[in-house]
């Protein structure tokens, strides 16, 4: 890994995206932990989807922050997109098979649509940053 890549991700910008993605990070955990320990039998699906959400939101928020190679950022954010659009369609057509909300459930509307915004913002910070150092060090 290269120290470069590594910082430009955390620098500007990058340390409020990384933020969020640890503030949500904590938050799926959290929210996921209780619903399965509490209430699993009420609605199995949604809440392993959001035990599944707080697992990549974990790994982008480690993977923006620079600990691990920029592909598994990548990987995390176009994961957490394809989640938040397909399981926020899912929610909508089959709503009977999401009696409790998760994290991704219409679009992450029940956050504001921060999900469906975050990992966008995130492939675009990637890029961005991608681009920077390769023009700095080209």
């Amino acid at each position: 890994m290269d120290d470069g890549l590594k910082a430009s991700t955390r620098s500007g910008p990058g340390r409020l995206l990384i933020a969020v993605y640890g503030i949500f990070a904590l938050a799926a955990t959290a929210r996921s932990a209780v619903q399965i320990a509490t209430r699993f039998e009420q609605a199995p699906l949604a809440y392993l989807l959001s035990a599944f959400a707080a697992v990549v939101y974990v790994v982008a928020t480690v993977a923006l922050g620079g600990v691990v190679s920029r592909r598994i950022a990548y990987l995390a954010c176009g994961v957490e997109l394809a989640g938040v659009v397909l399981v926020g369609a899912a929610s909508l057509v089959f709503a009977d098979a999401f009696p409790d909300a998760t994290v991704w459930s219409d679009f992450g509307g029940g956050y504001g649509f921060i999900p469906l915004v975050l990992p966008v913002l995130g492939l675009l910070w990637l890029r961005h940053t991608g681009l920077r150092y390769s023009e700095e060090s080209g």
